[in-house]
């Protein structure tokens, strides 16, 4: 058999160094001898600076202005064109949205909340009290727990009387403690 010189790991990876890392075929002798040698520092240096443009000297100001000029109309047009896409993506989805009935002119955006309850007291003007009962489980114990609250509610016409059960619909302050008004007498007391 023919002997080999040894191969030791240091003169491998050097060699595979070598041919591995100048990347570009302009590459200096000294940027090549940096990488063969030198601390892994310098062969990253060497490997950015073998990959930087070349330096083409100063700019002139009218350069950098006409530059920076094109630039900035690239993005404006990106930005006229997402705007237009938006835009055109909401038309549709207003188009294709279901057309909703309008809520009480009182009441602000979403749905307004509607409560059931019996009147207590009709003593104030255009105000009536109304007691909500609710009943509900409790989550761990599932005891049936009862409350009620107390409304104070909007009565235009002074329609309602005490004992009536109602119908009622949250709207706007009408005063400090009133936010509901009266939609309907469901019945009457006797």
């Amino acid at each position: 058999m023919a002997e080999t010189p040894e191969e030791t790991p240091e003169t491998t990876v050097e060699e595979v160094e070598t041919v591995a890392t100048p990347e570009a075929e302009g590459a200096s002798e000294e940027t090549a001898s940096a990488v063969a040698t030198g601390t892994r520092k310098e062969r990253n240096a060497a490997a950015r600076k073998a990959k930087a443009k070349p330096a083409s000297g100063p700019r002139t100001l009218e350069d950098r202005l006409e530059e920076r000029k094109a630039h900035r109309e690239n993005n404006a047009k990106q930005r006229r064109a997402y705007r237009a896409k938006q835009k055109a993506k909401r038309a549709e989805a207003r188009a294709a949205a279901p057309v909703s009935e309008q809520h009480a002119p009182e009441h602000g955006p979403g749905k307004p909340k509607v409560r059931q309850g019996l009147v207590t007291s009709d003593k104030g003007e255009k105000t009536i009290s109304v007691r909500v009962d609710t009943a509900r489980r409790h989550k761990r114990y599932h005891k049936i727990l009862r409350s009620s609250i107390t409304l104070h509610v909007h009565d235009e016409s002074n329609d309602a009387n005490t004992g009536d059960t109602v119908r009622v619909m949250e709207c706007r302050p009408m005063s400090r403690t009133k936010r509901w008004r009266l939609i309907e007498v469901l019945e009457r007391a006797k």
